[in-house]
C-alpha cells in the first residue's frame, strides 16, 4: 500500500501495548498513545486475534500511537506485513477516531467466520 502523510495508527487488539504483537509497533511508536475510540464493529476471530469492521455502527476502543516520523515508511511496511495486507486477511484504512485523530488502522479483509465482542474492547472481552 501507498504511504501518506498521515502519522497516527490506531490499534485495538494485538498491537495494543501489553498484547501479543505489540513488540511489532513498539520500535516505531514515537509517544506512549492514547486511550481513543472509533466507529466500528469489533469482532473475535476466535484465532486469538480481533477483527474490525470500521463501518460506524458501534465503538471500537484502542489505542492511537504517533508514528517516528523518520521511520514512517518503514514502520508501515512491517506492519502492513505483519497484518497480512497482501494476503487481504486486513486492509489499511483511513478513519478519523473518536478524538478526531486522522489515523492508519487495520480493517478486516475477508476469510474468516466472526463473532462481535459485546463494548468494542479486545482487552475487555
Amino acid at each position: 500500500m501507498m504511504a501518506s502523510r498521515l502519522d497516527a495508527l490506531f490499534v485495538y487488539g494485538t498491537l495494543r501495548r501489553g498484547d501479543v504483537r505489540w513488540s511489532f509497533l513498539e520500535p516505531f511508536a514515537a509517544d506512549d498513545g492514547v486511550d481513543d475510540t472509533a466507529g466500528g464493529t469489533l469482532f473475535d476471530t476466535g484465532l486469538g486475534y480481533p477483527a474490525a469492521v470500521f463501518d460506524g455502527a458501534g465503538t471500537i476502543v484502542g489505542t492511537t500511537f504517533r508514528l517516528r516520523p523518520e521511520r514512517l515508511v518503514e514502520a508501515l511496511q512491517v506492519l502492513d506485513e505483519e497484518e497480512d495486507t497482501v494476503a487481504g486477511l486486513y486492509r489499511r484504512v483511513e478513519i478519523v477516531t473518536g478524538r478526531g485523530v486522522a489515523a492508519w488502522a487495520y480493517a478486516y479483509g475477508n476469510g474468516l467466520s466472526l463473532t462481535p465482542i459485546a463494548g468494542g474492547d479486545w482487552f475487555a472481552r
